[in-house]
């Protein structure tokens, strides 16, 4: 990335990435390469923002779904579901250490801002 000048990176949700996220975002924040996560998680380690669905509530409605089969249900008869909360994290400390201002109306925005 540091060699191709990349302006920023995506890391997409992915057990190997969460595995190593301390890794990961150690070699954003020494590249000096905005980076953008879809799990919270890697912010709480010193990533720069995350935008992705709350696991803990998708975990919460898989173990709904896993109740319902223990109770009886066809699986296939139970409905396909989709994350419905989703959450912005805004890391301050990484950003200034990136020169990066952000944006009072995306902050104002954010389910969570570390400072």
């Amino acid at each position: 990335m540091t060699r191709e000048r990349a302006a920023a990176f995506l890391v997409l949700t992915d057990s190997m990435f969460l595995g190593q996220r301390q890794r990961v975002v150690g070699l954003a924040a020494r590249s000096r390469i905005p980076a953008l996560y879809s799990q919270k998680e890697f912010v709480v380690d010193g990533g720069l923002v995350s935008y992705g669905p709350n696991l803990p509530e998708m975990f919460r409605r898989a173990a709904v779904q896993v109740d319902k089969i223990l109770r009886g249900a066809t699986p296939g008869d139970l409905p396909v579901e989709q994350p419905t909360k989703f959450e912005l994290v805004i890391n301050l400390k990484a950003a200034k250490t990136l020169g990066i201002t952000v944006p009072q109306s995306l902050l104002q925005r954010a389910d969570d801002v570390i400072q």
